[in-house]
Order: structure tokens, then C-alpha cells, then sequence
């Protein structure tokens, strides 16, 4: 499965019930804390809570460069099957 799909996928169907926040690791070792985002096809925008060191509150990025996605909130294990994942 190409990642970038993957991880588009995952985002377009985040929960309702989840907070729609966390933190984006990039292919470049940058790690994005976001707030909330918006989707397009091969394409998220981030929107922080806080400037980074450069001013910027808002970051697009395409989905093939992410290659982790921390979640921060106190979301039991079993909330994300609605993202897709499966478990006993």
C-alpha cells in the first residue's frame, strides 16, 4: 500500500470523536504539533497552536513526506478502529 494514500486515509476518516490535534513527523525529522487540519487530495494543511520560530502558524504538507503521526490525546487504544485498525 503506497503510505501517502495510507496516510490521507487516515485523516480524512479522523473520528468526530477525537480531538483533531497531535503531531506530524516528517520525512526531513521535523515534528509539526497541530491543532487542526484540513485535507486535500495529496496535501494537508496543519494549523498550529503557536508560531514555529519563523512566524508561520499554518504549514501544508504533502502526505507521502509524513512518516509518523503522534496523537496526544487520552483516547483508549480501541477508539482508533475507526480509523481503520483492527485488534483482537
Amino acid at each position: 500500500m503506497d503510505t501517502a494514500f495510507a496516510w490521507q486515509q487516515l485523516f480524512e476518516n479522523w473520528p468526530s470523536t477525537m480531538p483533531r490535534r497531535g503531531l506530524v513527523v516528517t520525512a526531513a525529522g521535523e515534528t509539526i504539533e497541530f491543532r487542526e487540519f484540513l485535507t486535500s487530495e495529496g496535501l494537508i494543511a496543519l494549523e498550529r497552536e503557536r508560531p514555529d520560530t519563523t512566524g508561520a502558524r499554518k504549514v501544508v504538507l504533502a502526505f507521502s513526506a509524513i512518516t509518523a503521526v503522534k496523537m496526544t490525546d487520552t483516547e483508549p487504544l480501541a477508539g482508533l478502529k475507526n480509523l481503520g485498525f483492527q485488534g483482537a
